[in-house]
């Protein structure tokens, strides 16, 4: 089985279904509202282990009624409890989600127990990061942690993804250390001020990167090299909830990768896992298995 490391957040969500996502200031009446389990690392995490991988997935919870549910959930979908930590002295992460009728969403983090990875807990991890085919990291954990998860992995020619999400900016030390970058449009224009997707990712190749590919919701995928880039059409479905889509795609990615797959490939099989998860509500209760995947687009198999 191919292996993969996950480093990040868990969170509870909350989301409202509303018929506008409202401008600011202005209230506006919700419809469905309902709980689920999120948070991007723990969504890539799942993404990964549906799509076919083994993970290993490291993250935080607090010692609260929230961090019990996610550490009980996350084990019985067969992560390793021995990676998921605890912090006594600060609350779960929680995520505060509206998604409008398009399926287009606003979401606002309350990191909490996230921010506590620290630097020693992912030299601790060490060995399963060593032993895995693919490093994945994202952005709503400390920037030292994710740079360290970098540098081990590295150091022992484990292919690295870096979700820049949410989008801050990065030095050259740490884009450097990434094989495949994979913002969205807004995180890549944030990344580098340009508003041109394929320039914003141009400049990222510039700075280090090997690879930048830029998710494009429903037109699919952007990937650029030194030398050469490449547009990957979207599949066409009905969207009725674009959360944890870009979080689909990128543990797909991950899954394909640790398989031996060219990023050609890999980014066929995560487009088909993307748009698969926009056609159900929720985060990891939408994330899509390998037969869909492979069921949706046959040359994603």
């Amino acid at each position: 089985m191919p292996k993969v490391m996950v480093i990040g957040s868990a969170n509870v969500d909350f989301t409202v279904n509303v018929d506008r996502l409202p401008s600011p200031g202005e209230t506006v009446l919700g419809q469905d509202f309902y709980q689920s389990l999120g948070g991007k690392g723990a969504n890539q995490a799942v993404a990964a282990l549906r799509a076919g991988a083994t993970v290993t997935f490291l993250a935080k919870l607090g010692a609260d009624a929230h961090g019990q549910h996610l550490g009980l959930h996350l084990a019985f979908l067969g992560l390793p409890r021995e990676s998921l930590l605890k912090d006594p002295s600060r609350p779960t992460g929680v995520a505060l989600i509206m998604v409008d009728r398009m399926g287009r969403n606003l979401i606002v983090v309350a990191p909490g127990s996230n921010q506590a990875i620290t630097v020693e807990d992912v030299q601790r991890a060490s060995r399963p990061i060593s032993e895995a085919a693919v490093l994945l990291v994202q952005l709503e954990v400390p920037v030292p942690a994710v740079a360290e998860a970098l540098r081990i992995a590295k150091k022992y020619g484990v292919t690295t993804i870096l979700n820049p999400a949410p989008a801050q900016l990065l030095s050259r030390d740490v884009l450097r250390l990434v094989d495949v970058l994979t913002p969205n449009e807004s995180e890549a224009q944030a990344l580098t001020g340009l508003t041109d997707a394929g320039a914003a990712a141009r400049a990222l190749v510039e700075q280090g990167v090997r690879a930048v590919v830029v998710t494009l919701a429903e037109r699919g995928a952007l990937l650029t090299r030194t030398d050469r880039a490449r547009e990957f059409p979207a599949y066409a479905v009905k969207a009725v909830d674009a959360t944890a889509a870009g979080d689909a795609f990128n543990g797909a990615l991950a899954c394909a990768l640790a398989e031996g797959r060219s990023l050609e490939d890999a980014i066929v099989f995560a487009n088909a896992a993307g748009a698969l998860t926009t056609t159900k509500r929720g985060a990891q209760e939408s994330l899509p298995t390998r037969s869909e995947i492979e069921e949706l687009g046959p040359q994603a198999r």
